[in-house]
């Protein structure tokens, strides 16, 4: 058991500190058991929050990230307290998504990642982000 929570420093505190901006957030991972197969891993937050950078409000939506890992897995909880540090983080929705996506390649080297950004209306319009990696818009045929 020791083996596998090498390295999570977060996984089965008593008490949780809430980090309160992603640069003080930690992504953390463990070793994939399957690295031979391809498979999907998908999270959702349904209550993701972000600040506006202009107007400092609130902005709310929906996050859904899916990877293929090759041999490390997100930690589940680290990647709670990682979107959850974004609460008070003045962002526009298009570098939220983009930051995200970046933070995970950066700590897992997946095969392939996507994260989806679906925020809630203000102003009338809702957006919707979408981020890949690797770029398939990058790849030529």
């Amino acid at each position: 058991m020791k083996n596998k929570r090498q390295g999570l420093t977060l996984l089965g505190r008593s008490t949780t500190r809430y980090p309160d901006s992603p640069d003080k957030a930690r992504l953390e991972s463990f070793r994939n058991a399957y690295p031979g197969r391809d498979y999907t891993v998908r999270f959702t937050c349904p209550e993701f929050t972000s600040r506006c950078p202009i107007t400092d409000q609130p902005d709310f939506g929906e996050i859904t990230i899916d990877y293929v890992p090759d041999t490390l897995c997100l930690e589940s909880k680290a990647l709670k307290l990682y979107l959850f540090s974004f609460r008070n983080h003045n962002t526009f929705h298009e570098e939220a998504v983009n930051r995200i996506l970046d933070d995970i390649v950066k700590a897992i080297k997946p095969r392939r990642a996507r994260v989806l950004g679906t925020f809630n209306p203000r102003g009338g319009i809702s957006i919707t982000v979408d981020a890949s990696w690797p770029d398939s818009a990058k790849e030529t045929p």
